[in-house]
């Protein structure tokens, strides 16, 4: 049987990248193998995840990105894996599940409702995918930052958290500093990224939007909505978070991965 020639086109183009990619994943795990850190291989094993994943997900969108149902259902399957991961990070329970799909679902759903209310960016499946997916996303990060940061916080204070009850706070007010601190932190990573944008760097969706064609000034308005929408459901998905999971009557005791 005879090999199309294109195939064998694409695959050739397809080793150096691989090869990179090996080089990179190689350094890093190296790394952090030398220096006796926990999981040194986790790198190369996400990456490869997330490769499988892009592969999956490249063959889905080709047949749904213009299908309002189905588009849907992706970012319904997109959010789900956000909630699970966030809950994974900042320890099980009955409470950290209901607060963060609570927290995110209300960051997610503000943002995207005014970013296609007001038309900052067209009303279309595959924007909504688009600015859908990105902002599920980094509401994950910030989500998972801020619970991982109180629970942290607790363990560390809570000889100062057990003053404020045995004073007779309520649960809510011995953690508020806690908290306050935990949503102060989790917002610098996106605030920072946000404050540096082409300067230090030049964020995927503005060079994905050059790349596809778009002129720079509709590359860098869509990326500024882009960022808006990160931080907007950033900030409601920390604070709602914190608002309905702070309140500890007891020393946290789950150990957090």
């Amino acid at each position: 049987m005879t090999v199309p020639s294109g195939f064998l086109a694409q695959l050739g183009g397809l080793l150096p990248t691989l090869l990179g990619v090996l080089i990179l994943m190689a350094i890093a795990s190296l790394a952090l193998r030398g220096y006796r850190t926990q999981h040194p291989f986790a790198p190369p094993l996400a990456l490869l995840r997330g490769a499988l994943q892009l592969a999956a997900i490249s063959l889905i969108l080709s047949g749904i990105i213009n299908d309002p149902v189905w588009v849907g259902v992706g970012l319904l399957v997109m959010f789900t894996a956000a909630v699970s991961t966030v809950i994974r990070r900042v320890g099980p329970s009955r409470q950290n599940l209901l607060g963060v799909t609570a927290a995110m679902a209300l960051g997610v759903g503000v943002t995207l409702a005014v970013v296609f209310s007001t038309g900052a960016i067209e009303f279309s499946p595959r924007y909504v995918l688009a600015i859908g997916g990105i902002v599920i996303g980094n509401a994950m990060s910030i989500a998972t930052l801020t619970g991982r940061r109180f629970r942290e916080g607790v363990v560390d204070h809570w000889d100062e958290v057990e003053g404020w009850l045995a004073l007779g706070a309520t649960p809510r007010q011995a953690a508020r500093d806690l908290a306050r601190r935990a949503v102060y932190f989790a917002m610098i990573p996106s605030t920072d990224q946000t404050k540096t944008t082409g300067l230090v760097t030049l964020p995927g969706a503005f060079v994905g939007a050059i790349f596809g064609g778009a002129s720079p000034v509709e590359a860098g308005r869509f990326q500024i909505v882009v960022l808006a929408g990160i931080l907007c459901a950033g900030s409601i998905a920390a604070v709602t978070l914190m608002h309905l999971t702070s309140p500890v009557g007891q020393k946290p005791v789950t150990a957090l991965r």
